[in-house]
């Protein structure tokens, strides 16, 4: 038996880059757009004015991380109610409760799909990175 298959265009993919964000510390882009689908890279807790990297309290981190993350999904013309999944990576999972508030904030109804781990390292010795996923439309 046969099926037809129709053909799906090819989306062209679109590279997003915002100034209010930290500029990447390595080979990769803020966030591509494909279709209607945008893929945020992990943001750490730089600070996008002087490129330092913040620490020492978790729910300063945390928000720190959650603003860049605005301001690239604010480029792709999103914002945290389009977000449909994040990936949240921690160097101590006993950051988790403190996270999760700082992070509810962000997120007050209908949350995206998650999940949370505990890292050995992050980049720059960061506490927390979140990458995340949106959908336009």
């Amino acid at each position: 038996m046969l099926f037809y298959a129709p053909q799906i265009p090819i989306s062209v993919k679109r590279i997003l880059l915002s100034p209010q964000a930290p500029a990447p510390i390595g080979p990769y882009s803020q966030a591509v757009q494909v279709g209607s689908m945008v893929f945020l890279s992990g943001q750490i807790a730089l600070n996008p004015e002087n490129g330092k990297l913040i620490t020492g309290d978790i729910r300063i981190e945390t928000r720190m991380v959650l603003e860049n993350l605005g301001a690239v999904l604010k480029a792709a013309g999103l914002g945290f109610s389009d977000v449909v999944k994040c990936s949240i990576f921690l160097a101590d999972m006993g950051h988790f409760p403190a996270v999760n508030e700082v992070y509810a904030a962000y997120f007050p109804t209908e949350p995206p799909a998650r999940e949370t781990v505990e890292v050995k390292a992050l980049p720059k010795n960061a506490n927390i990175e979140i990458s995340a996923i949106a959908a336009i439309g």
